[in-house]
């Protein structure tokens, strides 16, 4: 009886890497494809504000199927969103962050290729390494460390003769460059989130509606300190077509969704999903933007692959190895 089981897990296993797989790939060129397009530009501001609306909307929907009925919702909201001011404040650090990760994003999109983006980006993963050391107090293994020069070298490689796109001009390539780098270091901040996640019992999903309510906040300052005098002239909503709500849907949709299905996959499964993305974006650009490749892009986003599959390996667990040897050193003393 173990075996069906184990089959349909693995089936379901397999089904969640697929979406996440095709979700991080398609929203990226997506993304790319509105910001490249001979369409009237929209304002990257406001679709980062919608975003978070959304988030939050999703977010008390699912958290009153949560709590099952109207009474106990509305007193959750009460107690931990309403009645928590401090609890507000401090998830406005992360607001912050992602609201400054997001912008970045756009901004990075409208100056580079998708596939070199995604190669680029994952440099997340050794400033979220090193955040998770500071800030958490866990240890990385030595093949993790290996993991990380790897993908730096990779990354390193992928810059030194970018690959060009020869159906889009890019407009500047070094303030692209200049986006990831900051959107890097934001990504790098999660750790907070996780950090306050993990210091009480509070509901995920009552913490994303205190995230998102201070991130309405923080975007809506941005879209008019960044774009205000424009938007009172040309209106919130400048710009947008069937394609830009399809990609605030996917930002939308997406980032509760892996939130989800990260407790179901491995950092194997992970790692996995984030490389075929790198894939699936390289092919697209390709064939949409026409994205020569080069040697040190085919090697640097080789490397990157690799280092992400060796990061997500499960640690060996050296505890018994390590009774075993005490228990064999004290039995040499007693001989």
């Amino acid at each position: 009886m173990a075996a069906p089981r184990d089959n349909v897990t693995l089936l379901f296993k397999l089904y969640c890497l697929a979406v996440m797989t095709l979700m991080a790939a398609v929203y990226t060129i997506a993304l790319r494809y509105t910001r490249t397009s001979d369409k009237e530009l929209y304002f990257s501001t406001t679709a980062v504000c919608i975003t978070e609306v959304i988030k939050l909307l999703l977010s008390v929907g699912i958290l009153a199927k949560e709590t099952g009925s109207l009474g106990r919702f509305k007193a959750s909201l009460r107690e931990n969103v309403l009645g928590s001011p401090k609890e507000l404040l401090k998830l406005s650090v992360p607001s912050l962050v992602y609201a400054v990760q997001n912008n970045m994003a756009f901004l990075a999109l409208s100056n580079l290729d998708a596939a070199v983006y995604q190669v680029t980006y994952q440099l997340k993963i050794p400033c979220t390494a090193l955040c998770t050391v500071l800030m958490l107090n866990r240890t990385l293994s030595k093949l993790q460390w290996v993991s990380v020069f790897m993908l730096c070298a990779g990354v390193t490689l992928v810059q030194w003769k970018p690959a060009q796109a020869t159906k889009v001009v890019e407009q500047n390539p070094l303030l692209g460059f200049g986006a990831i780098a900051i959107a890097v270091l934001c990504s790098g901040f999660a750790v907070y989130f996780e950090k306050v996640l993990k210091s009480s019992d509070t509901s995920l999903w009552v913490r994303n509606i205190q995230m998102y309510l201070s991130g309405i906040i923080v975007t809506l300052a941005g879209v008019y300190l960044s774009d205000g005098a424009e938007i009172k002239e040309k209106g919130f909503f400048y710009g947008y077509t069937y394609y830009v709500w399809f990609v605030i849907f996917l930002a939308s949709v997406g980032g509760l969704y892996t939130s989800v299905v990260v407790k179901y996959t491995d950092n194997i499964m992970k790692g996995f999903s984030a490389a075929a993305a790198i894939v699936l974006s390289t092919i697209a650009s390709v064939m949409l933007f026409g994205l020569q490749i080069t040697l040190t892009f085919a090697l640097g986003t080789l490397l990157v692959c690799v280092s992400i599959y060796l990061y997500g390996l499960p640690r060996q667990d050296t505890t018994s190895i390590q009774q075993g040897e005490t228990a064999s050193k004290e039995r040499v003393i007693g001989v």
